[in-house]
């Protein structure tokens, strides 16, 4: 695979603090990741890395999808030499009442008809295979797997509801105070669909369908628990995407005081949304066993680390949904109504709400600006695993359904769908545009800023869009199938409510900082350190950044939904800034000179205009972090000699500390946005397919992109180019396979299908148009997600135009598309008889 960076550099932003020059800015620069020297020399410390005398859970998990238990027998694995505890629902709720509670609901919505969610342990149902019935807490796995293997439960079965159809149909229900199986039902819009409809000169209806995935990382879930019995405090470390609202849901559970619990993220090896929930069932048990131990005496320490097999059958899913698309459109392509019914398959419980569900209904709307628009969206139970976002979360869904209905108008129409897409862009001069809808964090649908007119110009000259068909015309004499597909969205990124970040000038002059916002990959370690940097004048090398640990940073969100730049950036930027206030103000007083003359740059704080440790008109950082401590400089002869103003034995003046200013050289700041920012982007892809064997070959793909300024542009061509490859697995490999029963019939690495570096497109190329945010205030808009949002759209497409046969579901597989050619040839066949 090639990769062609990106031809225009990001624009910068220019904020005060640091080297007055901006070819110095770090901000905007492609430097390496400074995480990666520990990572790739083996130094990374991962769950499974922590808690080696910790005693060792294990879960005995349903193998049906749907049955009442009628008996748990553990007699014979608690006589197993090794196990030190067994628990059940039972035991809970004998010992600690407020364990036995239904797991919570993290997000209500008016739109949740029917929230049911369930128990740390299954209570007295399961309902789907892999639900934790019991755990064994033994010296080691091995011994506790074969305890598992020693329980004896029985079942009364009950039938399962398997897929959206089934579930649709409502013969058997999921729960059965539920008998529709509908968990929510949402419907929203604006105009007059069925007037527009029913004028439209011309109508369309799509039947649509993307099958369920999952997002895989290489990392499953893991927990380690640590009880202090002297401090009666919980410290926990857990492969999360959110330490801090990990750490509140069970100080909430275990009714502790949120001071007593504390919550890290280590290194952890992927997430891509499946480590948003919070609390887990293993979180919650692995937490409540170390507590219950430790006071026992037998042991402060239990570790839980999930296998294969039960990162398939017990964690989160995603994707699947069966849409119907009715489009009304005039002879220009103008779309006048867009009315959308989709059905969303849950799984078995509903702890996140209906986030995939409401991305879906807002974000089909894409660059666009439809006349009239209308959704009615359901939300479904059935016996399988639990859904919440996988990367792009109920956007690639929504993008699908658009963008297959701009195809389809264009097809239907004789024209370029290029054209049709052109014809119905919001323009720049529109920006601010309101739908006067609500976004998904609840908070007004309005696009802040975009040019998606300049980002298909550039992808025309990036793919070569007017040499295809010449392209196409000479494949096709070589007897190759050739097609190009196109796909544009808009992603909302940012969402609130807040992130905060600390600040420390140390009075060595390094700086500390820290955020509850945790780390997956993204190189925060790397951009936000660029941004501290820039604000406080020094070396991105003398910034440390923590992220994950409650114990430095207590108050967070967490990282998904595109946020973490914009989110913690901007609160980064915002701590950094009241730090240089801190420090030209300190350094005023001890140089006489007015803090507006002064400014950060070089690691010192010094005259605009001067060089850094010039005498009389500079000042180190550390230096103004010892000054920044009044007592300490007063009272510490060797940091009243490292000022260098004077020395031990001269009297000074203790700096004055001003009213509501606290010392030391540092400052919290936290940020929280208006709304979200709108980033955008729009892709091509040139496939070939196999004119025997059917297999797609992704050929070229091409990628313009939007998330305005841009702090690393290195960090955000590898965050698009792994979003590439998770939608290039969504279009052609990755899918989760039930059978009938609820059995999951690929959970295994080897049977569910993930794109290598061979299966990645021959050529991968990048370009950028910059619309800064003017809602944050170093211009930013998300990027984690872009790369897979329009995938599965793009491909479809191009394999559409190389085939000539209609692809409304996706993933496709050869044997699937072998299948198609067949029935459209039938169908052919039939015509002309």
């Amino acid at each position: 695979m090639s990769v062609t960076k990106p031809r225009t550099a990001p624009a910068g932003t220019k904020h005060t603090g640091g080297d007055t020059a901006e070819s110095e800015k770090l901000f905007g620069k492609p430097i390496p990741r400074t995480e990666d020297a520990r990572l790739l020399s083996g130094n990374g410390r991962y769950l499974d890395d922590l808690g080696h005398n910790a005693l060792i859970a294990a879960f005995v998990r349903s193998p049906h999808a749907h049955a009442r238990i009628t008996g748990i027998d553990i007699d014979a694995a608690l006589d197993l030499p090794g196990v030190h505890a067994i628990y059940t629902y039972d035991d809970l709720a004998d010992d600690s009442p407020e364990m036995a509670e239904n797991l919570p609901l993290l997000i209500p919505h008016p739109a949740i008809t029917a929230p049911r969610n369930g128990y740390p342990l299954a209570k007295d149902e399961v309902n789907h295979v892999g639900e934790a019935i019991a755990m064994v807490v033994a010296d080691s796995r091995y011994i506790a797997e074969d305890a598992c293997a020693k329980i004896d439960v029985t079942y009364e079965m009950l039938p399962p509801v398997v897929g959206i159809d089934v579930a649709r149909q409502a013969d058997n229900a999921v729960h059965a105070d539920v008998p529709d199986n509908v968990a929510a039902h949402l419907q929203h819009g604006f105009g007059d669909v069925d007037a527009e409809l029913a004028n439209a000169p011309h109508r369309l209806t799509l039947n649509l369908e993307i099958e369920r995935s999952a997002s895989m990382p290489m990392e499953g879930k893991g927990v380690y628990a640590r009880w202090d019995t002297d401090e009666q405090a919980l410290t926990f470390w857990t492969s999360t995407q959110t330490s801090t609202s990990a750490r509140a849901a069970i100080a909430a559970r275990l009714k502790m005081a949120h001071n007593k619990v504390h919550c890290i993220a280590p290194d952890v090896g992927g997430g891509f949304g499946v480590k948003i929930v919070h609390p887990w069932p293993e979180e919650v048990m692995v937490t409540w066993a170390a507590r219950q131990l430790g006071t026992a005496g037998i042991s402060s320490e239990v570790k839980w680390v999930e296998d294969r097999r039960e990162h398939f059958v017990s964690s989160a899913h995603e994707r699947g949904q069966i849409q119907e698309v009715t489009v009304g459109f005039d002879d220009d392509g103008t779309l006048l109504a867009f009315d959308f019914t989709f059905w969303h398959d849950n799984g078995a419980y509903l702890p996140y709400g209906i986030i995939v569900m409401l991305n879906t209904s807002t974000q089909v709307l894409g660059p666009y600006k439809p006349k009239s628009f209308r959704v009615d969206a359901y939300s479904l139970y059935t016996n399988t695993v639990i859904v919440t976002p996988y990367r792009g979360a109920g956007r690639p869904q929504a993008v699908f359904a658009m963008e297959r209905a701009m195809d389809a108008i264009a097809k239907y129409l004789g024209k370029d769908v290029i054209e049709v897409r052109e014809h119905n862009f919001i323009r720049p001069e529109e920006m601010p545009y309101d739908f006067h809808l609500t976004f998904q964090d609840g908070r007004p649908l309005i696009y802040d800023t975009g040019n998606y007119q300049a980002g298909i110009d550039k992808l025309k000259k990036l793919i070569d869009w007017d040499g295809f068909a010449e392209y196409k015309k000479q494949a096709k004499a070589e007897g190759r199938a050739v097609g190009i597909g196109i796909g544009a969205y808009v992603e909302g990124t940012g969402p609130g409510p807040y992130e905060g970040a600390h600040v420390l000038v140390e009075t060595s002059g390094k700086v500390k900082a820290a955020t509850g916002l945790t780390t997956q990959g993204q190189g925060h370690q790397t951009a936000f350190a660029q941004i501290v940097a820039d604000d406080l004048g020094v070396p991105v090398t003398d910034v440390e950044i923590v992220t994950g640990d409650t114990r430095r940073f207590g108050y967070a969100v967490g990282t998904f939904a595109s946020r973490g730049a914009v989110m913690s950036g901007s609160a980064f930027h915002v701590a950094a800034q009241m730090v240089a206030e801190k420090a030209r103000k300190i350094a005023g007083d001890a140089l006489n000179l007015d803090p507006a003359e002064l400014e950060l740059r070089g690691g010192h704080v010094c005259k605009i205009g001067t060089l850094p440790g010039a005498e009389g008109t500079s000042i180190s950082l550390g230096v103004v972090a010892v000054l920044s401590n009044p007592l300490r400089y007063a009272f510490d002869d060797a940091s009243r000699q490292a000022t260098g103003f004077a020395k031990a034995d001269t009297d000074m003046t203790i700096p004055p500390v001003r009213e509501g200013e606290q010392p030391g050289l540092e400052a919290t700041g936290y940020y929280s946005p208006p709304t979200s920012t709108f980033a955008s982007g729009v892709h091509a892809a040139i496939v070939e397919t196999d004119p025997v064997t059917a297999e797609i070959h992704v050929r070229r793909y091409a990628v313009i992109h939007d998330c305005g300024n841009v702090i690393n542009p290195r960090i955000v061509e590898g965050q698009v180019m792994g979003a590439v490859a998770q939608g290039v697995g969504g279009a052609l490999y990755e899918k989760i396979v039930y059978d009938e029963h609820g059995q999951m019939l690929n959970a295994s690495y080897m049977d569910f299908l993930m794109p290598f570096v061979t299966e990645m497109p021959d050529s991968l190329e990048m370009d950028h148009t910059v619309t800064p945010s003017g809602l944050n205030p170093l211009g930013m808009k998300g990027a984690g997600e872009a790369g897979v949002i329009p995938t599965s759209a793009v491909i479809a497409a191009a394999i559409e135009d190389a085939e000539g046969i209609p692809i409304t579901s996706m993933p496709i597989s050869p044997s699937e598309l072998f299948e198609l050619r067949l029935a459209h040839a039938s169908s052919q066949s039939k015509e002309n008889e």
